[in-house]
């Protein structure tokens, strides 16, 4: 390798534009993927599309609007972190396994644990009136 540059899977990555694009392209095949595959993804899609709405109106600031709306979008990035862990365990393997169980409970455990974030949130904001 020549002194200075990058190792081989450095130049092979695209840079700049083209690199934003290629991560975009990633990004909506990953939502796309999601949303097909994944029934509780378009559940909590549908309580977003309900709630960030209603959020922004019940806000009485710009603070208030962003607290309710944060964690109603937190649930949709753990839920498409939860699918991804799901999709590799499977990928993995299909015999049962205790890891393979424990990395399943611990992404569903953290989708939960975003909707408690999202009622705590709500509720503390919307009963301080």
């Amino acid at each position: 390798m020549e002194a200075g540059r990058g190792s081989l899977m450095e130049r092979d990555k695209p840079r700049g534009v083209a690199r934003l694009l290629r991560a975009c392209g990633a990004s909506a095949q990953g939502l796309r993927g999601t949303f097909r595959e994944e029934a509780a993804f378009r559940q909590e899609l549908l309580f977003a599309l309900v709630a960030i709405p209603l959020g922004l109106w019940l806000g009485r600031s710009g603070v208030e609007r962003a607290l309710l709306v944060a964690p109603v979008l937190l649930v949709l990035v753990v839920e498409l972190v939860n699918s991804a862990i799901e999709a590799t365990v499977d990928r993995i393997g299909t015999e049962r396994h205790p890891l393979a169980g424990l990395a399943k409970d611990a992404g569903s455990a953290a989708v939960f644990m975003s909707f408690v974030l999202w009622v705590v949130v709500w509720a503390l904001l919307l009963t301080d009136r």
